[in-house]
């Protein structure tokens, strides 16, 4: 495990020599893994920002099947969790009438294609098969899924290939069902099974079939098998001459009645549907939206394994997202159950700023999800006493508050009402979409406005106090003025201010004047101060540098380095998380301290990899990935941070950064609506 690494020359450039040479072999759009340890593996996810599925360490298996935007109740406190849906791609294979068990499979070898969003396994069975097969979470498709299996015989084998629907054991009142479509020109056998979420609330369906490569009339014979309640499945069997090839496919769909009035039907109509579409145009269309999404792409020459890494962060920010929808990622996105599938400040300030810049349209639902949930938020604010809308710190399907009682978080951690603020703010900023504006952004600006304003005490010019909050470094609970907190209340006043002039309207002239009398503490010295009663403790992440970015409250490049260089020596080497780092990098890359920026940036995340595909944990040696909160900070810290874009009132410009010595250059592709490309040498 790396450890941060003391910032002197030969030691620092000893380390990126290091780190470079390690690199050289990479594949900036592969990542394969051809030593499989099972008890120290961390599964990646193929998804397409409704259907998540987590990779096995067990061939022919899949750990996790998680649909965005499913929530209920069950053995997790008393508030919604993300639900595992059936996992629908599992599947056993027998050759000669021999189970094939994970201790047969040798010489597997596992990849992530994260170009095309797929992920393939591959090993030997004995010395009678080469297996491989590749599965997909298909991008066109939002609640469909495809695994396409490939056997090659090295002798002659009878084969029996079976698709196992499994129903989590959480879910309850499973039916299983199976059915054959017989038209002249194909056979649809599907294999569904419905079943009730852990409350009763929501109706949860998922549906398969076979592709057969051979024509209609001569494809295998289909059995369908009842084992018990949980789980059943759909087999054939066929013969398999020595140094034949063998194509099949399993395609379904997962749906429940949050996504659609009728899952059960429309899971099996949505089988149907990729059935007769067909392997070939399934796979090109997937292809071809995510060649569309990489058309926004960030380029690094002359560090191989620093390109792969982004490249993995961006793969899973896409991946977790998806346009026309009302849906916002959690911190975990669709990678698992990490904080319950919530929805936090992390969406908002640390995900939302880079898919603005390289997908605007992605970043559109996030803003959405907070549009369709302001009355909620309003709600919210009234049963605390205040006015407008105050966001609740977790948040879920219904958008009320979600955080767990015995978390503080819930009731005091107000700076997620600015976050959401600044988001939609953000978004005209960069799409200059003054319809949306009148819309959509100024509800929320608006409603986040009057909140502040009500939620400031007054106790005198200079001294419109926010008191008992918890600040964004989660440490300091029950704090007074917290810099981040009080900063980013000032930005939503100010926002709102400008966004009503840009639309004709008379703001509130108490915003502006609540505005400029809260109170940014300081130290004797001149250092910003974290909150009224800080001492210099050890702090769990950045709050005080998120005043230079992204609110830019500070703008003083003195300021910014003084406080840079107190608050990055309070942030201890375990137990934080990736974002604050990614904060350091980006503001000394602006500093003009490039070498400064990269080690950083590299300490951002290279000691929370976990094997076998880098995924990121969200604190150092730790177990939860995928943190995509840290992925999208670390993706700021290129686009915003050595890349030098900012967003302003007008769009998007550059402004002045400065490259770590390693890389040659490093090129932005496709920024903003007009899909521009930025570069920095």
């Amino acid at each position: 495990m790396l450890k941060r690494l003391p910032l002197l020359p030969g030691i620092f450039y000893i380390f990126l020599l290091f780190l470079s040479k390690d690199s050289r072999a990479q594949d900036p759009w592969k990542i394969t893994a051809d030593k499989i340890d099972p008890t120290d593996y961390y599964g990646i996810t193929v998804a397409n920002g409704m259907i998540g599925v987590v990779s096995s360490s067990e061939p022919l298996k899949v750990k996790d099947v998680v649909l965005a935007g499913a929530y209920d109740l069950y053995g997790r406190g008393r508030v919604s969790n993300f639900l595992r849906s059936f996992n629908l791609l599992n599947m056993y294979l027998d050759v000669d009438g021999q189970r094939l068990a994970a201790k047969d499979a040798l010489h597997t070898k596992q990849e992530l294609d994260m170009h095309h969003a797929s992920f393939t396994s591959s090993f030997d069975y004995q010395d009678k098969a080469t297996v491989s097969y590749t599965y997909y979470s298909l991008r066109h498709l939002p609640f469909t899924v495809l695994m396409d299996i490939s056997i090659t015989a090295k002798k002659d084998i009878t084969i029996t290939g079976a698709s196992v629907m499994e129903a989590p054991d959480a879910l309850k009142d499973v039916q299983n069902y199976y059915n054959e479509i017989d038209r002249p020109h194909v056979v649809i056998s599907l294999l569904t099974s419905t079943a009730k979420s852990p409350t009763g609330k929501l109706l949860m369906c998922a549906s398969n079939t076979f592709l057969f490569s051979e024509p209609h009339g001569s494809e295998p014979r289909v059995i369908h098998e009842m084992w018990d309640n949980n789980m059943h499945l759909m087999k054939f069997s066929r013969k398999i001459s020595a140094g034949e090839t063998y194509h099949f496919s399993i395609v379904g769909s997962s749906i429940t009645s949050a996504q659609h009035g009728d899952p059960w039907n429309e899971a099996e109509r949505l089988t149907i549907f990729a059935k007769l579409e067909g392997r070939e145009r399934l796979i090109n269309f997937h292809n071809t939206a995510w060649d569309e999404l990489w058309k926004s792409d960030i380029k690094i020459s002359g560090d191989a394994q620093s390109q792969q890494d982004v490249h993995s962060m961006l793969y899973h920010l896409y991946s977790f997202v998806r346009e026309g929808t009302d849906l916002s990622p959690s911190p975990m996105g669709l990678s698992g159950l990490g904080y319950n599938g919530h929805v936090f400040w992390d969406a908002d300030l640390w995900m939302f700023p880079a898919l603005l810049i390289l997908h605007p349209e992605l970043a559109e639902s996030l803003v959405e999800y907070r549009y369709q949930r302001l009355g909620p938020a309003r709600k919210n604010a009234f049963s605390h006493g205040y006015k407008g809308a105050m966001f609740p710190w977790e948040s879920a399907e219904t958008g009320v508050e979600e955080t767990p009682v015995w978390a503080l978080s819930g009731p005091f951690e107000h700076h997620i009402t600015a976050c959401a603020s600044l988001a939609a703010w953000n978004y005209y900023c960069v799409t200059q979409d003054k319809n949306w504006l009148k819309e959509k952004g100024w509800p929320i600006l608006s409603a986040t406005a009057d909140f502040w304003a009500s939620r400031v005490e007054r106790n005198g010019p200079g001294h419109y106090d926010i008191k008992n909050v918890v600040a964004s470094d989660e440490w300091a609970e029950n704090v007074d003025n917290d810099a981040f907190t009080n900063a980013a209340a000032r930005a939503c006043l100010q926002n709102a201010t400008q966004a009503a002039g840009l639309l004709g309207i008379i703001p509130d002239p108490d915003w502006m004047k609540v505005a400029i009398n809260i109170p940014i503490l300081k130290f004797p010295d001149g250092i910003t101060l974290e909150f009224a009663s800080y001492g210099g403790q050890g702090i769990k992440q950045a709050d005080v540098n998120l005043l230079a970015y992204p609110l830019k409250e500070i703008t003083d490049p003195k300021q910014i380095r003084r406080d840079l260089e107190y608050y990055e020596t309070r942030v201890p080497n375990e137990g934080t998380p990736a974002m604050t780092q990614a904060i350091f990098a980006l503001l000394y890359s602006r500093l003009g301290n490039g070498d400064k920026a990269y080690h950083f940036f590299k300490d951002a995340y290279t000691p929370n990899l976990n094997p076998p595909f880098r995924v990121i944990a969200e604190s150092k040696g730790g177990t939860n990935p995928y943190f995509a909160t840290g992925a999208g900070g670390i993706i700021q810290s290129l686009l915003m941070g050595f890349g030098g874009l900012e967003i302003t009132p007008k769009g998007i410009i550059q402004i002045k950064s400065s490259l770590p010595a390693e890389w040659k250059n490093l090129t932005i592709t496709g920024v903003g609506p007009e899909r521009r490309t930025y570069t920095v040498k």
